[in-house]
């Protein structure tokens, strides 16, 4: 299937088929992909600062929808990223599970958060009905024990 171009008698006026594909189009929708990609992947993660301590435990992994309940230097809590009063949690908890008192819920605390506002967290998740209580922390190496002198 050639193509004449003019009315020339022929010869080296010929156009020959080319059989080789085309990857600029693909190239063009992967990158348009790759970025897609790359501003929707912050969007995905839960925005609450919290200064989170390391732990050298070794981590598990992550569930599909995890729900996060965060306490913040100032002891305030957050569910996911909506503001809740300890009043109010049981019955926040109950929205977000939807009445699913085995999920686990991950408690993210700041570092400077004392022991005792903590446990008093985890004593209203108690109360509310929710046992299965994941303590969520940063990642860090092992500590290496130091050479005797």
């Amino acid at each position: 299937m050639g193509a004449r171009l003019g009315s020339g008698s022929g010869g080296d006026d010929d156009l020959t088929e080319t059989h080789e594909i085309n990857v600029t189009p693909f190239i063009d929708v992967v990158l348009v992909l790759l970025i897609i990609f790359m501003v929707a992947a912050p969007l995905a993660t839960v925005d609450v600062p919290v200064d989170l301590p390391a732990s050298t435990a070794t981590p598990t992994p992550r569930p599909d929808k995890p729900l996060f309940l965060s306490v913040q230097a100032d002891h305030s809590l957050s569910l996911g990223e909506a503001k809740v009063s300890k009043d109010t949690l049981g019955a926040a908890l109950d929205a977000a599970t939807h009445g699913d008192k085995t999920q686990r819920v991950f408690l993210r605390a700041d570092k400077t958060v004392d022991y005792g506002a903590l446990t008093e967290v985890m004593n209203s998740l108690r109360a509310a009905g929710y046992l299965k209580i994941g303590l969520v922390g940063l990642e860090s190496a092992p500590a290496q024990a130091a050479p005797a002198p």
